[in-house]
């Protein structure tokens, strides 16, 4: 099992990669958490793994109960966070009292969510199933829903106990899941460490074959690069901000879809339209946006709008960008790459090439 350290006072924290789910009443006991645990899960992860959760808790000495949501990205929502306060509220919930978030980005984000806000704040813990939720969502503190005019719109900073990873789970991960896990990987590859990028490329079968030393290793690269960055800027002051890379015209396209199309795919489109906008503002060579494209590419994620079965227009896309909550004065900022391995935060990017760029 490796350990990587979330660097933050007080609030620091550990994320372990590796270890089982039958051990995970034994790796919170020295929490100091409360007896009353709720288990925030979906009903497809539930029923693959739910009841070892729930028995390696309950052999721990915790009480716990489960909550489920109904999976998906649009079920990320006030709606939902609320019918978790009732749960709460209903069973005698206490400050003391711990919620667990077993699931992907969603029930992380929801979950976390409900944490932050429900008698001010109660703790909670990360036990992410998806690829996506192991190397980005889980770890930073970044917690919150959607609104129908924009994603992730209402939220707070808000970090977990502990996180933690059993790399098992990932054989029951649908393909496609997978590889929206696979674009946050690239991302990482792209702001900060270009032989990680290389690795990337050189690995692939290894990857998609679920090779257990390969997977380790992204992930445990991935988490230590977020680590760095947050443990650095937690709350999104400055540094923190690249790891937006390909998510600005990402979450406008989520929008568009009604939080339909997979984050990652959303992720990838976003990152191959960046990298071509960075090369046409002079940021970069030609080499990087090439790069970029011919990796995600090769891992059969999308690259442009035509994958979308019902591409957005320029301007509904447009007019969402301006939405984006990291806009600032109505100029929204874009993170672009001047290699692979280093990037830009910036306002000054030109809307005629963006608009030329997603209209293909």
């Amino acid at each position: 099992m490796h350990v990587v350290k979330v660097s933050l006072g007080e609030r620091s924290y550990d994320v372990e990669i590796g270890g089982s789910l039958d051990d995970t009443g034994g790796r919170l006991a020295g929490l100091g958490l409360g007896q009353k645990m709720a288990l925030v899960t979906n009903p497809t992860i539930k029923k693959l793994h739910g009841q070892r959760v729930i028995n390696s808790l309950k052999s721990a000495g915790f009480l716990v109960m489960s909550i489920e949501i109904p999976d998906g990205e649009q079920h990320k929502n006030l709606d939902w966070v609320n019918a978790i306060y009732t749960a709460l509220l209903t069973n005698g919930f206490d400050r003391r009292s711990a919620l667990v978030a077993f699931g992907g980005g969603v029930i992380g984000d929801i979950a976390g969510f409900a944490a932050a806000t429900f008698m001010r704040g109660v703790p909670f813990v990360q036990i992410p199933t998806t690829l996506l939720a192991m190397v980005d969502s889980s770890v930073g503190g970044k917690t919150g829903v959607n609104h129908p005019m924009g994603k992730n719109m209402i939220g707070a900073f808000y970090q977990p106990k502990k996180v933690l990873t059993d790399l098992s789970v990932l054989k029951t991960l649908p393909a496609e899941e997978l590889l929206s896990g696979i674009a946050e990987v690239i991302k990482y590859g792209v702001i900060w460490d270009a032989q990680f990028f290389d690795f990337l490329d050189k690995n692939r079968q290894k990857i998609l074959g679920l090779d257990t030393e390969a997977l380790g290793h992204i992930i445990q690269r991935s988490c230590e690069i977020k680590a760095e960055v947050v443990s650095k800027d937690e709350r999104e002051g400055g540094l923190r901000a690249i790891l937006n890379f390909g998510h600005t015209l990402g979450h406008a396209i989520e929008t568009a879809e009604n939080y339909t199309m997979r984050h990652g795919y959303a992720v990838s489109i976003g990152m191959v339209t960046a990298s071509r906008l960075a090369h046409r503002a002079g940021l970069c060579d030609a080499s990087v946006p090439e790069r970029v494209e011919a990796l995600i590419r090769s891992y059969g994620l999308p690259t442009s709008l035509t994958a979308l079965a019902r591409k957005p227009t320029v301007r509904e896309l447009m007019d969402t960008l301006q939405i984006d909550k990291k806009a600032e004065a109505g100029k929204v900022k874009f993170v672009l790459p001047k290699k692979i391995g280093g990037v830009v935060i910036t306002k000054e990017w030109d809307e005629k090439h963006l608009q030329e760029l997603i209209a293909g």
